[in-house]
């Protein structure tokens, strides 16, 4: 029969979101430039940018979601977007991989401007067994808690996907909260020192990681009660919780590495 699908693919239709956002993602970096240049229309830009770029933002998964509803999500369909997750993972992997280089280029191999030495002289660092060491605890009760999560969606327990989600959503919030604390009483700037330039680029953009992970239950959680998920189909579900179980190992090797091991023989405040 002419017309007729015979695969297992989704061949999208028509849908001018792509461009939409192609042109909002411009005008949101390019915005930023002319505010950054003191342009008197750069902010006005940068902000209809940032508008235009959440409006696709909600209207593109929007429609993905209605794909989902109407079967279009076949197992195949599923596989690929499950891949499609995974190499997002892995990209977000390198990101914090230059990182982590930035920083064990400076302490491994401190140069004489800082005196050779590492932290440099006169660093005086976080206690890495204070609140570093609670929100550790705080990511990974929330691993437990997100995880509880998804088995009880497996099981068909939609009160305990529920409370599962709005406990991960919370510690996420609490360990927002305490390094918001932590940043505003650091001993260090982000300016004047490589040791304050690498572990706020590493940690802050951690947290900012966070904060797109709590976005991200909380869409789930809103969903989950207008009850999008089911056993079997879930996948939005399964790529946040992929998502913030990624955040919380990059913590853990953050805090093994910056906090403990990178200011390790000096001075500790407080």
């Amino acid at each position: 029969m002419a017309g007729s699908k015979n695969h297992d693919y989704h061949i999208l239709a028509p849908d001018p979101w792509p461009i939409i956002g192609a042109f909002s993602a411009l005008a949101l970096t390019g915005g930023g430039v002319m505010w950054l240049h003191a342009n008197p229309y750069g902010k006005f830009v940068c902000l209809a940018g940032l508008a235009m770029v959440l409006v696709t933002f909600y209207s593109w998964w929007s429609n993905t979601i209605k794909e989902a509803h109407q079967g279009f999500h076949t197992p195949v369909v599923s596989l690929h977007l499950r891949y499609g997750m995974i190499l997002f993972i892995a990209s977000e992997v390198m990101f914090f991989v230059a990182w982590f280089w930035a920083f064990f280029d400076a302490s491994l191999f401190p140069s004489a401007a800082i005196g050779g030495h590492w932290p440099p002289k006169g660093i005086e660092v976080l206690n890495p067994f204070a609140f570093p060491l609670l929100n550790t605890l705080i990511l990974l009760c929330s691993g437990t808690t997100v995880t509880y999560a998804h088995h009880a969606l497996i099981h068909g327990n939609r009160k305990g996907l529920k409370v599962g989600l709005a406990a991960t959503i919370a510690l996420g919030l609490l360990f927002t909260c305490i390094q918001a604390w932590e940043y505003a009483h650091a001993p260090f700037a982000f300016k004047g020192s490589i040791y304050g330039s690498t572990f706020f680029m590493a940690t802050g953009f951690h947290g900012f990681h966070v904060i797109v992970g709590t976005i991200f239950l909380i869409v789930c959680l809103v969903r989950a009660n207008k009850g999008d998920f089911t056993p079997k189909q879930h996948f939005g579900f399964e790529a946040a919780a992929w998502y913030w179980h990624f955040v919380d190992v990059v913590w853990l090797f953050l805090f093994v590495t910056i906090y403990v091991w990178g200011g390790w023989g000096a001075p500790v405040h407080g």
